[in-house]
């Protein structure tokens, strides 16, 4: 920089530096401009980003028809079905023997598609099986020759995570069920409440928002299914994760959710929907009062004394 004739060193030096701190001003009141503009970008984006629809279901069935073909003809499995189900819902479904219940379940979680209508989630129309939906069946489907953490680590190795990361998320899916003193032992060493915990820990791994749950206490004895139904109970009331429960027991429709859709057979369509206003966390107490049975019997009334389906429905 040349130095004008008239301007003393000293005089030179103090000109650059105020130039120099008026361009380190200018630098920072660029950089707080930036991030008000970044700010209000976030704050715009922000509600369609964070914030779900007020009126958009977790999942959505909508006209939903299922059809089988079958020897003269086609047997309908579904027909013409609308639910929705809420984020963080718990939903039993019952009927009987028949009605639909395990197809419904089994289109939700992509392995079946329907003929008809269809069934979405988060407001996306299901195209197959995905991360998003954990699934446990009646069977526990355990590998014999792997420990209970090997299990549940199973499927989030087909996912890219790091081998540590995979553990920590086994760990905690099995701390969640209350498996962390058995985490090294092979299922053969565990009860059929324990096995079916196992399963139940390996669909949170994968951490679905969605829980498709098919009967998966059916198999076990009275004790064991009351104490596995108290440990769904409390993980779900520490996830709230949406659950679409599928059983034909009534007494653990009631006791699990918050609605009981009661499904009718032949054609399987929704016969009612019945709300259960009672209390959490749910109690051994609770399952033995009069409000409990008030909506038992309500449920059960529903469910064996249907009319018959008119040939037009």
């Amino acid at each position: 920089m040349t130095r004008p004739p008239y301007e003393t060193r000293d005089e030179s030096r103090d000109r650059t530096r105020e130039k120099t701190r008026e361009e380190t001003r200018e630098e920072a009141r660029e950089e707080t401009r930036e991030e008000t503009r970044d700010k209000s970008r976030e704050e715009t984006r922000a509600p369609l980003t964070r914030t779900p629809a007020p009126d958009r279901a977790k999942i959505s069935f909508r006209e939903v028809s299922r059809h089988h073909p079958v020897k003269g003809g086609a047997f309908t499995a579904l027909d013409r079905l609308s639910l929705d189900i809420a984020e963080g819902e718990f939903v039993a479904v019952v009927g009987p023997s028949g009605c639909g219940k395990s197809t419904l379940l089994n289109l939700a979680a992509g392995l079946d598609a329907p003929s008809g209508g269809e069934v979405l989630v988060d407001g996306v129309p299901v195209r197959g099986p995905g991360p998003d939906r954990g699934v446990v069946f009646q069977q526990y489907a355990l590998f014999p020759w792997l420990t209970v953490r090997g299990n549940v680590e199973f499927g989030l190795r087909l996912t890219r995570l790091p081998a540590a990361e995979r553990r920590r998320r086994a760990d905690h899916a099995i701390a969640l069920v209350g498996l962390g003193d058995f985490a090294d032992a092979l299922p053969r060493a565990l009860s059929g409440g324990m096995k079916q915990r196992c399963a139940l820990a390996r669909a949170y791994a994968v951490d679905p928002a969605v829980l498709l749950m098919d009967e998966p206490f059916g198999a076990l004895d009275a004790l064991t299914r009351v104490r596995s139904q108290e440990q769904l109970l409390a993980t779900w009331t520490r996830e709230r994760r949406t659950v679409l429960f599928v059983t034909h027991d009534v007494d653990e429709a009631v006791y699990l959710a918050g609605r009981v859709v009661v499904m009718a057979a032949r054609p399987g369509r929704v016969h009612r929907v019945v709300e259960v206003p009672l209390p959490r966390p749910r109690t051994e107490e609770l399952r033995l009062s009069r409000e409990f049975a008030e909506v038992r019997n309500e449920v059960w009334h529903a469910v064996y004394h249907q009319e018959p389906a008119t040939p037009d429905a």
